[in-house]
């Protein structure tokens, strides 16, 4: 039982662990920075992955409205990725989606194309979203040569 797998709500207490994982990352431009400040205020917005009781992961959905959301921020401590952790957060995600929205598109700008893929998501034109072209990649030092692909997962239930 060591290694149970865990997949939750962030609460307070994981803000400094969030922001640890979010630094190691963001220091090799995978994913953007984020101040512990800015984590608390979307704390909201968290799931955290534990093995054995220990936060290795975390992910985070952020709603533009109009059904369309994004996963950022998700990230796997190094030497505990391939285990399913990634995987577990993604599908946490979409499942408490899919229990509070009759229908969403989620998308990604990832590295992980086959990651994603293998959680049903497909290759689209980043374009699709300006919401987020004017909100986050107008800031990423990134924009002009952006080299994350486009990932969408749409859901919709009929009444």
């Amino acid at each position: 039982m060591k290694n149970l797998l865990t997949v939750r709500e962030a609460v307070e207490s994981d803000v400094k662990k969030i922001h640890e994982l979010l630094t190691i990352y963001s220091e090799k431009a995978i994913v953007l920075a984020r101040s512990e400040e800015d984590i608390r205020f979307y704390l909201g917005n968290f799931l955290v992955a534990e093995v054995g009781g220990v936060v290795r992961g975390c992910a985070a959905a952020r709603d533009f409205g109009n059904d369309l959301l994004e996963v950022r921020s998700m990230v796997v401590e190094p030497g505990f990725q391939g285990k399913g952790i990634g995987r577990a957060m993604i599908e946490a995600l979409v499942a408490g989606l899919r229990i509070r929205r009759k229908k969403f598109r989620l998308f990604a700008l990832t590295y992980q194309v086959e990651f994603f893929k293998a959680l049903g998501f497909r290759v689209v034109d980043r374009n699709l979203f300006p919401e987020k072209i004017w909100s986050d990649c107008a800031k990423c030092p990134k924009n002009d040569c952006c080299d994350e692909t486009a990932m969408l997962i749409e859901f919709s239930q009929e009444d």
